[in-house]
């Protein structure tokens, strides 16, 4: 008997625990441990299929612009690595970005993904990302997530 209450209680900890989860982060916990099947490279193949509200500049979310070619020389490469499909120079990159402080435009968990920007001479990674949405548009940052610009062409 005794035995028996120890699973129902167990049982009850992982049924709260995955209302948890899923409360919390919007997906389910097998969700979160499968490998996304969009990366930065496949979902720039389905762009012209968003509909979008694209400024004479050609930006559609808003915010600040910067060109690629005005981007360091190792953020340039960064997007044609990042358009290539990698290989990533960290473990991290084609991570899940949850855009936690909304600083980019809305959208669902597992829109955004992020991936480094190598900083010669940083000890680590350093402040400099793209932040990339499903609709192919790159988002700059060189403050570590503080504030985003949106790249153009």
């Amino acid at each position: 008997m005794r035995n028996a209450k120890g699973l129902v209680m167990v049982g009850a900890l992982v049924v709260l625990a995955a209302w948890f989860f899923v409360s919390f982060t919007g997906e389910s916990p097998q969700d979160a441990s499968a490998t996304p099947t969009t990366s930065a490279s496949a979902s720039l193949v389905a762009r012209d299929s968003v509909q979008t509200d694209i400024d004479s500049s050609g930006a559609t979310s808003g915010l600040p612009t910067v060109a690629l070619r005005d981007l360091p020389s190792e953020a340039q490469q960064a997007h044609r690595l990042i358009l290539d499909g990698g290989p990533y120079p960290y473990p991290q990159d084609d991570g899940v970005f949850g855009n936690r402080e909304q600083n980019l435009p809305g959208q669902e968990y597992g829109w955004y993904r992020e991936y480094t920007i190598v900083t010669p001479g940083s000890p680590d990674r350093g402040a400099q990302r793209f932040v990339v949405g499903q609709d192919g548009v790159f988002f700059y940052t060189d403050d570590h997530y503080d504030s985003f610009r949106e790249v153009i062409q």
